[in-house]
């Protein structure tokens, strides 16, 4: 049986840690705050906003939440996105993503301060990763994978890293983390020949491809550490979620495996928020 890597032993032993740091920033009479920016009432977008407002009151942390009726023109969210990236108490800024498509995301993506922005949603951020620049913030969800490894003590120096998926949002920036470790990594996608055969090569497998169950027996190897950080709606059991790693197949094989739900998600509010915390000491000095 695979030892089950668990989110929530992760988010909690954070926490602990964030606790103290807001507590200290607070002595100061700093108050580490995140803006929250959303267009409209999408469900996800509320769910996650719900996540991460009840981890900053979990901390200690002050949030302000920025609503827009999502028929907002272009020139007035891109006035009230300036003047949210300029208000002083406003240490991170969030902004749920895809916006409707009637504005242009990309252009109010570069209007976010690249010293506020918490989740990587700046090009300006993206360079700072790619360069191993500390004063750039990854993704949430790429860095709450990096700190599961760590938690669970998981070797990544010259070890094989495979990173099944190359998005913006969770391949790529995880494969640039890998690497800082020393792992030695290969990026996987559609057009990957041997596709199986090269996940079952590695020593620490991350999908992120967003297709349920994906990855199968003959995906993975004895001794593996997995990672699934898909969330996908389950095909065999309607209101159910599922990973983009077939569970049940491939637990009984390899070693470590974080589960869906319970996982990755688990932890990414949590590096929300150490993020902001971090901008917060970056802009206090």
């Amino acid at each position: 049986m695979a030892e089950r890597l668990a989110g929530k032993a992760v988010a909690d032993a954070m926490k602990e840690e964030l606790s103290k740091k807001v507590a200290g920033l607070k002595a100061k009479g700093i108050t580490p705050t995140l803006g929250i920016v959303r267009v409209g009432a999408r469900p996800d977008d509320l769910f996650y906003e719900g996540g991460a407002k009840k981890t900053c009151e979990s901390i200690g942390m002050a949030y302000e939440v920025f609503e827009y009726s999502a028929d907002i023109d272009q020139a007035a969210f891109e006035k009230a996105l300036t003047d949210v990236g300029a208000n002083k108490k406003i240490n991170g800024i969030l902004m749920f993503a895809p916006l409707p498509k009637h504005l242009d995301e990309r252009k109010i993506r570069s209007l976010i301060p690249v010293e506020k922005d918490v989740d990587c949603m700046t090009l300006g951020s993206a360079a700072k990763v790619f360069a191993d620049d500390l004063t750039g913030f990854p993704p949430c969800t790429p860095t709450a994978c990096m700190d599961m490894l760590k938690f669970y003590n998981i070797p990544l120096k010259g070890k094989k890293a495979v990173v099944l998926g190359r998005s913006l949002v969770v391949g790529k920036p995880v494969a640039i983390l890998l690497l800082r470790e020393h792992a030695t990594v290969t990026i996987c996608h559609s057009r990957t020949e041997n596709l199986a055969a090269v996940c079952a090569d590695a020593d620490v497998l991350i999908a992120a491809v967003g297709k349920a169950k994906m990855v199968k027996a003959n995906f993975v190897k004895p001794g593996q550490t997995v990672i699934d950080v898909g969330i996908n709606a389950d095909p065999d059991n309607p209101g159910k979620y599922v990973g983009d790693v077939d569970y049940a197949e491939v637990e009984p094989i390899v070693s470590r495996i974080s589960p869906v739900p319970g996982g990755v998600g688990s932890v990414t509010t949590v590096v929300l928020c150490k993020q902001t915390i971090m901008a917060c000491e970056m802009q206090n000095k």
